[in-house]
């Protein structure tokens, strides 16, 4: 017996001692870095469970800041300016994606089958367009990597779930404080009252809003501002995936326009939604992360309006780039 009490003592030594170091290991693992293909390293420390609610006084606020600052105004001034030069032309605007649509063969209604009460499938293709701008596709994402995080004990995929997460929030706050606001009329209802180019009622009650919406939520476009800042959260984690930004832009290019030819947002409605939802994201993402290359605050954005005649419709828009 004392021979086998001396075999097992170091053993059982030796079994303790790594299960220390494995404790220490994982104490010790507070952050992840990852090496960028331009060779700047990012360091992502471990995300919180409620990272995505806690955050967002801060980020409100320097999403605030990142508005007004200096280097910003120009930018800011240009989505202004856009949306000026944009509201003459709203109602020809809607009327030509409207019959532009119709000989695509597109819906002017957004319909949905439920499944379960809560989950929607689309019946046609412009439905499944504009659904990518609800907060549920924004979820369904942030589900997906944060599966993707837990799963790997990847850093960088978590907090991606924790951003898309208050971009959601920080997005409806932005958006329905500047609807509350303006007051503008959807453009299906605007029609129906014979209001060309939407009619405006600052300040509505809480009341009159939330029982007749859409006479007063048009501007800004919420859905267009939730799917760009969950996009600029995505794209500014993965910088190295090249294909996020064409696929991103070009579904929110395809989002924008069914929105028109459904007639539930007019051109206008468009400019502030792109930056707010950009600012929102870069917020987000790059408060979650520090980088050997890191410039926050120096991002250079550019502002053009472009017309083109497609299918012998005039089409205007707005491009923005950073």
């Amino acid at each position: 017996m004392k021979k086998i009490r001396l075999i097992l003592l170091p053993i059982s030594i030796w079994v303790s001692s790594q299960n220390s170091d494995s404790i220490v290991l994982k104490k010790k693992a507070i952050s992840q870095n990852y090496t960028l293909k331009d060779g700047s390293v990012r360091t992502y420390p471990k995300p919180k469970l409620f990272e995505f609610i806690t955050r967002v006084p801060k980020d409100f606020i320097d999403t605030n800041k990142d508005f007004v600052a200096k280097d910003h105004a120009y930018y800011l001034g240009g989505a202004v300016a856009g949306t000026l030069i944009l509201l003459p032309f709203d109602q020809k605007l809607i009327d030509n994606s409207r019959e532009l649509g119709d000989r695509m063969g597109m819906s002017a209604d957004n319909n949905y089958n439920k499944v379960g009460g809560l989950i929607k499938i689309p019946k046609d293709i412009g439905s499944g367009l504009y659904l990518i701008g609800n907060g549920s596709t924004v979820v369904l994402l942030g589900i997906g990597f944060a599966t993707y995080g837990l799963i790997k004990d990847d850093y960088r995929a978590q907090a991606t779930a924790s951003g898309l997460m208050e971009s959601l929030i920080l997005s409806g706050v932005f958006s329905q404080t500047i609807k509350r606001i303006t007051g503008r009329e959807s453009p299906f209802i605007a029609i129906q009252n014979g209001n060309s180019g939407g009619h405006w009622t600052p300040f509505p009650s809480f009341s009159a809003f939330a029982n007749d919406t859409s006479r007063y939520d048009a501007m800004p476009s919420g859905h267009l501002t939730t799917f760009m800042s969950a996009i600029t959260v995505i794209a500014d984690n993965y910088p190295d995936a090249g294909w996020i930004k064409p696929v991103g832009y070009t579904l929110a290019g395809a989002l924008a326009f069914q929105m028109m030819q459904s007639q539930v947002h007019w051109a206008s409605d468009y400019p502030l939604a792109l930056l707010m939802g950009y600012f929102i994201g870069k917020t987000i993402s790059k408060n979650r992360y520090t980088s050997s290359e890191f410039s926050a605050g120096n991002v250079k954005y550019k502002i053009n309006l472009t017309a083109s005649n497609s299918f012998g419709y005039n089409m205007a828009g707005v491009k923005l780039t950073f």
